[in-house]
C-alpha cells in the first residue's frame, strides 16, 4: 500500500540539474525532475491511512509501479524529466514580447572552406521579440536541417536550448557534395505556454458522438446522438458532467473508462456507434495571435556548405531489437534513406513477399499505421484485401496471401479516436489485443499511437502506453521470438488541436517506455522532419517507401 506520506514526498519539486536543454526528438538529457503527476489521480485509495513510515512507503510505491507497469519509479521521474519544458520567466503581456520569425537569426559557427564528412557543423539561433530585443529565456520549438535540393539529400539537426534566448544546432555531415541550413520557428516559448494551457484546462476541445439504437414501435428504429468523450476528472474533460449524467463503459482488463451523456429515452447499453464530434477552438484572440505565427522559416547564414569525402567508412551493425537511435538517426540522398542506427536494405516487392513469407502480419495504430498496409497491400501482387464490410478508416482491415501464408491485419487503437461513424464493437484496445495473441517466430507486431492523443493529458498517455508495454512484455516473456516494432510518432500537424509540439511530447513518452523492452523502434520523427515533401500528418509515398524499407530490414536483417 502506498502511505499518503510517500504520496506527499513524491509531490515534492525537483530543480535543474545544470542549465541546458536539449530539444532533439530523442527527449531532454538536462531536464527539471518533475515528480509523477498522475499519481494523486490514479493511486486515490491505495495509500494505508496507518501508515506513516516515509520509507516504507517510498518502498511500496516502487512496488507498485514494478509490479503494475514494470518500471522504476526512478524510471518515471526520467520521463518527467524528458517532457519537461521552460517557459518565460515574466508575464506575457503583448505579442510583441513573443519571438519574431522575422527577427530571429541563425549564424554558422566557425565556417570552413570545406568539410569531409562524418564532420559536424554547429551553428547558433539568436532569437529576438518583435521589438529586435534579444530574449533572455528559452522555450522556442526550433527545427533545423541541413539539405541540398538538387542531390533530394537532407538530415536533421539536434537543437540544444541553452535557456538564455541562444540554441545551439549540431548537424552531421553525411554526404559528398553541397549543403545548406534551413531553419524553423515552429511555436515560440509563448505560443508553446497556449499549448500547454489548454492541453491542461480543456481536453475536451475535441468531442465525439454516440449513436445510441434500439427497436422501435412497428419495426422502426429509435436513435440518438450524444456527446462522448474520455473519462478523466480534470484537464476539462470533467465538464461533460457529474455524478449520474453519463453512460460509462469500463474496460475491465485496461481499466480505461469511456462515458456519453445519457441519452433521454434510450438505455445505455444502446450504444452501437462511435464517430468524431468537432473541435471547439476556445482560443482567446491574444491567443490566436501567438498561434499565428508558427512553423515559420528564419533567415541566416546562407553559405554553401561544401563536403568532401572521407576516407574512412563507418560500418553499421545489422538490425536487432534495442538499438538506440541516435540523432542524426540517417538521412535522404536522391530520396532514398540511409540509416545510422543499422544496416538497411532496399526492398522490390519480389523481395518484400520473401521477407513477409509464412507471417502473421498485426498492425495496430492509426491511420499512419493503415498507410502501411495499404502499401503492401498495394506493392505484393498476391496479397489480396478481403472485404469485412466495416467502416473503413476505422477498420479492421485484413489481407490474405495464400500462395505465400501472409496474412496481414490492422486494427484501429480504440477510444479516443477520430473517424467516422463506426460500430463501437469494432473498437478495441491494443494492451487487450496483445495480451489475445500467442506470438511465435511467424508473428510481427507492428504499433503506434500519437495524432488522436494530442489534445489529451499526458497522464492519459503515459498509462495508456505503460499498459501496451506490460502486454509486450508479457508476451515476449511467453513467446520471446516475437517480433514487435514501434513506429514513433511523425511531424504534420500545427494547431491547438494537434501541433508538432505536442507530438514530440508524446514521441518522448513512447520512446521511454519501449527502449528497454527488446522491440525494434522505427523512427519517423526526423524522417518527416527533415525531407522536402510538405510536412503531412499522412505522409507522402516516398516517404513512406522509405519507413518500409526499415521496416522490413527489421524483420529480415542482414
Amino acid at each position: 500500500m502506498v502511505s499518503k506520506t510517500c504520496l506527499r514526498r513524491i509531490k515534492r519539486t525537483f530543480k535543474l540539474r545544470n542549465n541546458t536543454v536539449e530539444w532533439s526528438n530523442m527527449g531532454n538529457d538536462n531536464k527539471k525532475n518533475i515528480p509523477p503527476s498522475f499519481l494523486s489521480q490514479h493511486l486515490t485509495g491505495l495509500h494505508n491511512s496507518s501508515t506513516s513510515d516515509d520509507s516504507a512507503g517510498s518502498q511500496s510505491l516502487r512496488s507498485f509501479f514494478q509490479s503494475e507497469f514494470g518500471i522504476s519509479l526512478q524510471s518515471y521521474y526520467m520521463l518527467q524529466e524528458a517532457v519537461y519544458w521552460p517557459g518565460p520567466h515574466r508575464p506575457i503581456t503583448h505579442l510583441s514580447m513573443s519571438t519574431s520569425p522575422e527577427n530571429t537569426k541563425f549564424t554558422i559557427q566557425n565556417l570552413k572552406e570545406s568539410y569531409q564528412t562524418g564532420e559536424e557543423l554547429f551553428v547558433m539561433v539568436h532569437a529576438k521579440d518583435f521589438n529586435n530585443n534579444s530574449k533572455d529565456y528559452g522555450g522556442d520549438f526550433f527545427q533545423a536541417k541541413l539539405f541540398w535540393s538538387k542531390s533530394k539529400a537532407s538530415v536533421f539537426g539536434d537543437v540544444v536550448d541553452l535557456l538564455n534566448g541562444s540554441y545551439s544546432v549540431r548537424f552531421l555531415l553525411p554526404w559528398v557534395g553541397e549543403a545548406q541550413v534551413a531553419v524553423r520557428l515552429i511555436h515560440s516559448s509563448e505560443a508553446v505556454q497556449v499549448l500547454k494551457h489548454h492541453r491542461d484546462t480543456d481536453s475536451d476541445r475535441v468531442y465525439y458522438n454516440g449513436y445510441y439504437e434500439a427497436p422501435g414501435p412497428n419495426k422502426t428504429r429509435l436513435n440518438e446522438v450524444v456527446e462522448c468523450n474520455v473519462k478523466w476528472d480534470k484537464n476539462g474533460l470533467e465538464s461533460l458532467g457529474t455524478k449520474n449524467c453519463c453512460c460509462e463503459y469500463s474496460d475491465p482488463r485496461t481499466r480505461e473508462t469511456w462515458r456519453c451523456k445519457k441519452p433521454k429515452s434510450l438505455p445505455c447499453s444502446a450504444l452501437v456507434y462511435h464517430s468524431m464530434g468537432s473541435y471547439r477552438n476556445r482560443l482567446t484572440k491574444e491567443e490566436k495571435a501567438l498561434m499565428e505565427e508558427t512553423n515559420k522559416g528564419i533567415k541566416g547564414d546562407e553559405n554553401i556548405i561544401k563536403i568532401l569525402h572521407s576516407p574512412g567508412n563507418k560500418t553499421i551493425e545489422k538490425c536487432r531489437p534495442g538499438l538506440h537511435t541516435p540523432v542524426p538517426a540517417g538521412f535522404f540522398l536522391d530520396d532514398v534513406w540511409t540509416s545510422f542506427v543499422c544496416n538497411i536494405s532496399h526492398f522490390t516487392p519480389q523481395t518484400t513477399t520473401k521477407c513477409l513469407k509464412d507471417k502473421h502480419i498485426y498492425m495496430m495504430g492509426d491511420s499512419t499505421m493503415r498507410q502501411w498496409f495499404e502499401f503492401f497491400v498495394k506493392t505484393i501482387p498476391t496479397l489480396k484485401q478481403m472485404n469485412l464490410h466495416v467502416q473503413y478508416n476505422a477498420g479492421p482491415l485484413m489481407a490474405v496471401d495464400v500462395e505465400n501464408n501472409i496474412d496481414l491485419h490492422w486494427r484501429a487503437h480504440g477510444f479516443p479516436l477520430r473517424t467516422f461513424k463506426t460500430a463501437v464493437a469494432s473498437l478495441h484496445y491494443i494492451s487487450n489485443e496483445i495480451d489475445d495473441l500467442a506470438g511465435g517466430p511467424h508473428t510481427i507486431i507492428m504499433l503506434n499511437l500519437g495524432p488522436h492523443f494530442t489534445t489529451y493529458p499526458l497522464d492519459f498517455f503515459t498509462l495508456r502506453v505503460l499498459r501496451i508495454r506490460k502486454a509486450l512484455l508479457a508476451l515476449l516473456q511467453r513467446a520471446p521470438d516475437t517480433t514487435v516494432i514501434i513506429k514513433t510518432v511523425n511531424t504534420g500537424y500545427k494547431d491547438v488541436f494537434g501541433s508538432d509540439w505536442y507530438s514530440l511530447q508524446l514521441d518522448r513518452v513512447l520512446r521511454w517506455a519501449f527502449q528497454d523492452v527488446g522491440v525494434y523502434i522505427l523512427d519517423v520523427w526526423q524522417m518527416t522532419a527533415c525531407h522536402y515533401s510538405k510536412e503531412n500528418i499522412h505522409p507522402g509515398p516516398i516517404i513512406i517507401k522509405n519507413e518500409i524499407d526499415v521496416l522490413l530490414s527489421f524483420i529480415c536483417p542482414k
